[in-house]
Order: structure tokens, then sequence, then C-alpha cells
């Protein structure tokens, strides 16, 4: 029996409420008893939350029939592993996932509704992550035994995103660096700090916006486990040589307040929201640095900052070279998106 949806669900299981700011499960009746005698089951405030409560109540191995139950069961025993950025984003393909092919039946699904799905969305980028998104719930249905054979992987061949292909030139990091500062603290000078450190670390932003004193920081170097990867628990040390003590000593001395983190605000808190995976204040400071490097010095196209990381993977002696500064298990990701720099014959 397909289940429907409507907009309070926004890409939720089937008789999942958003109100309040917390999570519920409307219960069917005669069902009352199984969850403490409520119509109403609060199942909590996070989606995390959410869906250990769920998992702990409900049995979640009957097979799915149609996409929409499949969904549904991805959503409570996959998505819940994932970061939390990526959740929020999971939810909302899936939201629009359900929307077209809910009703449809697993077997039911052919390659060319791939095609035709990108063909009609708007937004190319966002239809190919959501295809994505599909593609391993698929995945997990085959694992599940809920199908015998995946419905499009290897049958079909998106037409990829164009790799960005800005090249930061020294001059135009020098530029940045020289950007006056309007304060004693934070802003301008912690950003400079923060760039000189992701220059000679190659570190991902998520990676530097974490890094604590004595955690990470030691006086022999800096010590991470990457977030993104974080599950392979490989720990990369960084010798703590005079031009990285130069950054580190340059951030500490320009934070805004006394705090275990490298990088913090006012407040001393860390800019990245643990719940959510998203670091708004960070990225809110980085845009108006972003708007005065390009109304007061000399660069005049815009820039991003993973265009920093890409300089550290082009500046690097070779492809080797940058696979390992950047961390990067796959090399054919260094080549197509860090390696920026014409090669010299």
């Amino acid at each position: 029996m397909v289940r429907v949806r409507n907009a309070e669900n926004k890409g939720l299981p089937a008789r999942w409420q958003l109100k309040h700011g917390a999570y519920y499960f409307r219960v069917p009746n005669g069902q009352e008893p199984n969850w403490d005698n409520k119509t109403m089951f609060r199942l909590g405030t996070t989606l995390p939350e959410a869906y250990r409560v769920w998992a702990a109540r409900v049995d979640a191995k009957d097979k799915a029939t149609n996409i929409a139950q499949l969904l549904d069961r991805y959503l409570l025993q996959v998505v819940p592993a994932k970061a939390p950025k990526t959740q929020t984003e999971n939810v909302r393909s899936i939201e629009r996932l359900t929307a077209v092919f809910g009703a449809m039946g697993l077997n039911d699904f052919k390659p060319r509704h791939v095609y035709q799905y990108v063909d009609k969305r708007g937004a190319k980028v966002a239809a190919h992550r959501e295809m994505e998104v599909l593609s391993h719930a698929f995945t997990k249905a085959v694992e599940w035994g809920c199908m015998d054979r995946h419905p499009f992987k290897g049958q079909v061949r998106l037409e990829g995103e164009p790799p960005r292909v800005r090249y930061l030139e020294d001059w135009e990091v020098v530029e940045m660096l020289r950007l006056e500062p309007r304060r004693k603290s934070g802003s301008v000078l912690m950003i400079q700090a923060y760039i000189r450190l992701k220059l000679v670390t190659g570190l991902a932003r998520s990676d530097l916006l974490r890094l604590r004193q004595g955690e990470h920081l030691r006086e022999d170097g800096i010590h991470v486990t990457r977030h993104k990867t974080r599950t392979r628990a490989t720990v990369y040390d960084y010798a703590m040589a005079p031009e990285r003590l130069e950054a580190v000593t340059l951030a500490l001395r320009t934070r805004p307040a006394l705090s275990p983190f490298l990088f913090c605000n006012r407040k001393g808190q860390g800019y990245i929201d643990e719940s959510t995976g998203e670091s708004s204040g960070w990225d809110s400071m980085w845009a108006r640095f972003v708007a005065r490097v390009m109304t007061e010095t000399k660069i005049t196209e815009r820039f991003t900052e993973h265009d920093l990381r890409a300089k550290v993977g082009s500046d690097a002696e070779s492809l080797d070279k940058a696979r390992a500064l950047l961390q990067h298990a796959d090399i054919r990701t260094t080549q197509k998106v860090y390696r920026r720099k014409p090669e010299r014959v």
C-alpha cells in the first residue's frame, strides 16, 4: 500500500511531522499501546535523535515494495549514520524523489527515468545529487533483499559538472594578506591567519575550524583525523615547521576571545554547529572578507575558500605529493579537482 505524504512531512518518513521544534510520529489507530498510549508520539528535537528513538521501537526489516517505502527505510537506517549536514541534504533530496517516484514499484524504475528526471529538473546540480541518493537507496535495496539488481547502476552516464578551474596566483594571496584590518582581533586578522595555515597544511575548512589546543595543536605539530573520513580513523601529523608555527601563533594572537578552539567567535565558541554541520557565522565573515578584497585590492576575479585548498594541490611538486597533502584516497579526485595549475613540460 502506497503511503500518502503531505506538506507536513518535508521529506520525512510516512506519518512523521515536524511541529513546535520537534519531530512527532502520528500513531496509527489501534497501535497506541506500543507508543505509550499516545496518538502523537514525540521522537526528538533533532533528526538523529528522532531516528534513534524510532529505530528502538520499530522493526524496519519488512521488505519495501515501492520507492516511498524504500526511501523511508533508507531514512531510518542509512541517513542517521551520515554527517549532520549530509543528513539535512538527504532529507531534502528524499522529499523531492518521493513526490515524483514514491508510488512507483521498485522493479518499475528504468534508466530512462533518470534522464527524464534530470532533464525536467531546473537545478541540474541538485538533480544529480538527488539521483546519487536514489542510486544508493537502490544499492541498499539489493543488499536488503528487496530486489535482485540495481535498476540503473552502470547503465546511466549523466553529463558531469565541469570542475572549477580558478587558480589563485601568488600575488593574489599577497593582496588578501595585505588587506588592512579594522579591528585588533577577529574578522580580517583571523581570516588572514586562517589563510596562512591553510596554505601550509592543505587542511579542509571543516578540519581547520575544529582545531583545538592540546587535542590537535601540540608542541611537536598538528595532529588531525579528517572529519570527512573519520571512520577510517587515520591520524595525519604535520610537523610544527616555522611557517606552521607562525600561522598558529598568529591565529592564537588574533582570536577575539580565549577558547580551546584555534578559530572562535567573540564568545569563544567554535564556528561549526555539530548538530547541523553548518558554519553560518564563519561563512558570513568570509563573505564580508571577500567583498572587501574585491573592492579594496587589485583582485578582480571572485574566489572561494575552496580555491585556497586547490592552490595547495596545484602548487605541489607532483600529483602524488598533492594527493598526500590533501589526504585523498583516490588520486583521480586530486587530478580532476585540485590540480588547476598548467603542468610545465
